[in-house]
């Protein structure tokens, strides 16, 4: 189950972390009040693809979205693209919207936006589970690099 895979590698990474599961949400603001976190601690976590079987993952705050020329910027190069479901499926081993860069089958690169800061709720491999987390902890822990690749909704 992938939500076990998650949740044992945030075990494995000795951070502090919580739990939390709740129904179908519809909106960023629904997720952050059954999480207990403003919508902006919400962690969006994204698969860009740099080319056939290069991906990474990129750490987006609820109230941002990516900003595609920052992004290509940070990675020199002129093409990104979010692959489809199945890709992306097979690329991490979860489904759309349960994605994390916790236990994914593969351990791509990880970009955290600088807007990813103090307590944050990142997916946990399931639909209506994600974790709490310091995003200090949680950046460092998956060696993330840290920069300015979004802009505001």
């Amino acid at each position: 189950m992938s939500e076990e895979r998650a949740i044992t590698a945030l075990e494995k990474a000795g951070i502090d972390y919580t739990v939390t599961r709740h129904g179908p949400v519809g909106s960023l603001a629904e997720a952050a009040r059954a999480r207990g976190v403003e919508p902006r601690s919400i962690i969006k976590t994204l698969v860009i693809r740099r080319s056939d079987d290069d991906f990474l993952f990129v750490l987006v705050p609820g109230d941002r979205q990516i900003s595609w020329p920052k992004l290509r910027s940070l990675l020199g190069v002129s093409r990104l693209s979010m692959p489809d479901k199945d890709i992306a499926r097979d690329a991490t081993g979860y489904e759309r919207g349960t994605i994390t860069p916790f236990g994914s089958i593969r351990p791509w690169p990880v970009i955290a936006d600088e807007h990813v800061t103090g307590t944050v709720s990142i997916g946990a491999g399931a639909h209506g589970v994600a974790a709490t987390v310091d995003a200090g902890a949680m950046i460092d822990m998956l060696g993330a690099q840290v920069a300015d690749v979004t802009e505001p909704l």
